[in-house]
């Protein structure tokens, strides 16, 4: 994950010493992490929550671009992790670029690979696509976040035109009133069949969110992408790939654990045909040949 973090005149940081180029680990394990403690180095994930969430404010810090390699903590708005390499330091005149491109509603994101991003249509974040306002989207004219099929504007969505999330089909309303003048909050349908529950009630597991638009550092990417993102790579020290809807959905799979697999179970209208359409993985299968 790349985000931002600021430091002081000194490139310091709660008087911790950092260096440009260098990765630094707390050597906390995942479940010992927490903000605001020194079990983490702290980052944000856009450059103008810098100020929203710190005493440093952008004109007055030095601010480096950082690579989370390692489990992250987050509050939403702040992030942490036990793994921080700092990628480089984003010189004064590209932080006042950025502060007078952000002054009004011109904000063009950031890491964006597709067309019309940096100035133009695309004011996401991590975008691989055309026209996005989401962030981490590698199709095109999406608003939400997390899509690789086209004009969705819900999350995590490979289909086209779906308004909810975890689509994988075209045309779905998903979460929230498709229809005109509504002011409550309808039921949910969920693995093709309505449900009698609403979207606040219903708790999708945490891993569900993963991202298609994923940082490359220069120290791990392969022989192979070191050549073909050669350029990128000598500028920015790394690339943003593009992962394929299922390849995404299989990395993070991979990161959860059982238990947090299990959550699937209890969604309602739980279907496993449906779930591996979707996904391309056998749940049930996975699960009875762990239970073995």
């Amino acid at each position: 994950m790349i985000g931002y973090k600021a430091f002081d005149k000194d490139l310091k940081c709660r008087d911790f010493q950092f260096e440009v180029g260098k990765t630094y680990k707390t050597e906390a394990k995942k479940d010992e992490l927490e903000l605001c403690t020194d079990t983490v180095f702290h980052f944000c994930r856009e450059l103008h929550r810098i100020e929203a969430v710190s005493n440093y404010t952008i004109a007055n810090s030095r601010v480096c671009e950082v690579i989370a390699e390692g489990d992250i903590v987050t509050d939403g708005d702040k992030y942490g992790t036990n793994k921080l390499t700092i990628l480089r330091e984003i010189p004064k005149e590209e932080l006042q670029e950025y502060n007078n491109r952000n002054s009004g509603n011109r904000n063009s994101g950031n890491h964006n690979s597709g067309n019309w991003n940096s100035g133009n249509r695309n004011s996401g974040n991590r975008n691989s696509g055309d026209w996005n306002s989401g962030n981490c989207n590698s199709g095109n004219w999406n608003s939400g976040n997390r899509n690789s099929g086209n004009r969705n504007s819900g999350d995590c969505n490979s289909g086209y035109c779906n308004s909810g999330d975890w689509n994988s089909g075209d045309w779905n309303s998903g979460n929230c009133n498709s229809g005109f003048f509504n002011s409550d909050e309808p039921y949910v349908r969920m693995f093709n069949k309505m449900t009698k529950k609403k979207r606040s009630e219903i708790n999708i597991p945490s891993w569900c969110y993963f991202e298609l638009a994923v940082w490359v550092s220069h120290d791990t990417a392969s022989d192979k992408e070191k050549e073909e993102h050669k350029k990128e790579i000598e500028t920015c020290g790394g690339f943003l790939k593009t992962l394929e809807y299922k390849e995404a959905w299989r990395l993070a799979w991979d990161k959860a654990d059982k238990e947090q697999h299990k959550e699937l179970l209890k969604l309602p209208n739980w279907d496993n045909e449906v779930f591996k359409e979707i996904t391309g993985i056998d749940a049930e299968q996975f699960l009875r040949e762990v239970e073995k």
